[in-house]
């Protein structure tokens, strides 16, 4: 199946200056033309487009991206470094989701933090203040120990 310019943009909403963009980097080498010279997306375009677009979203650079696109097209050959690749994003995003974690780990414990000081009212407000704070300390020690493991 093929799809023009429009229809492509629209199902991946992305913009028409960012799918030029990919083409001009040389992320897209196969594009063909149809009878009147418009461009004409293929299913595996779209698939290298929804590829383009994660690896993005992970961090990676559209020379990164550039170079991995470059080793596909080598076929069998390239699969080692084709995986080797995806395998150092997935490290990175799992990193990403473990800082991720602890930083909602902390969120949450400044919600439950205001939430008992909207339970106990202005009384007893400094005294539960100091106590929730030395609480706090605690649990950012052992988050910097995990980190630093």
């Amino acid at each position: 199946m093929s799809y023009s310019t429009k229809e492509v943009t629209e199902k991946l909403n992305i913009s028409m200056h960012t799918l030029r963009y990919y083409e001009k980097e040389g992320l897209l080498p196969q594009i063909s033309r149809g009878k009147n010279g418009n461009r004409e997306y293929s299913d595996l375009n779209l698939e290298q487009l929804l590829l383009i677009r994660c690896m993005r979203s992970t961090g990676m650079s559209i020379a990164y991206i550039k170079e991995y696109m470059a080793i596909c097209i080598e076929g069998y050959s390239s699969l080692s470094s084709r995986k080797e690749i995806i395998l150092l994003q997935k490290k990175i995003l799992e990193d990403r989701r473990k800082e991720l974690d602890e930083n909602l780990e902390v969120i949450n414990w400044k919600l439950q933090y205001y939430q008992k000081i909207e339970n106990n009212g202005p009384a007893g407000y400094d005294d539960l203040v100091a106590r929730e704070h030395e609480v706090f300390w605690e649990k950012m020690a052992n988050l910097l120990k995990k980190s630093s493991d």
